[in-house]
């Protein structure tokens, strides 16, 4: 399972069972710390997730800026709850590349953000797992 973890919202991603697949899970409206991370580990269960990639906002240069900041504290809280383990992995132009994707398929992504952050989320999973089979 993937998040792409925003101020507003949580966009999130499943792969197959055989890990070669991403596609966008759902979003949900971010709430406070606590109510997000009962959210996701809620679908840890739900959908028999083995790992979590969160998505880290990397700057152009590759460093971390504020955003990377707040990224990280969420994803230290997760772990420090989650009952699998929890990965971060370079988010750079995955929104972008998701806009793409939808307009690609006919959708108009400025009309529902909440489709934009499902599909970077599969973005960011779809990377993973095609440099965990390189």
């Amino acid at each position: 399972m993937a998040l792409d973890v925003g101020e507003r919202r949580i966009g999130v991603a499943l792969s197959d069972p055989l890990l070669i697949l991403a596609s966008p899970l759902t979003t949900f409206a971010r709430k406070n710390l606590s109510a997000d991370i009962e959210v996701v580990l809620g679908l840890i269960t739900d959908h028999e997730v083995n790992v979590i990639v969160v998505g880290l906002p990397l700057s152009l240069n590759g460093k971390e800026g504020p955003q990377a900041k707040l990224t990280r504290k969420f994803t230290d809280v997760l772990e420090a709850q989650s009952p699998v383990p929890v990965r971060t992995f370079d988010e750079r132009f995955s929104s972008f590349e998701a806009e793409q994707l939808l307009r690609d398929a006919g959708k108009q992504p400025s009309r529902d953000k909440g489709s934009i952050d499902s599909a970077a989320a599969a973005v960011i999973l779809q990377r993973y797992l095609d440099k965990l089979r390189k």
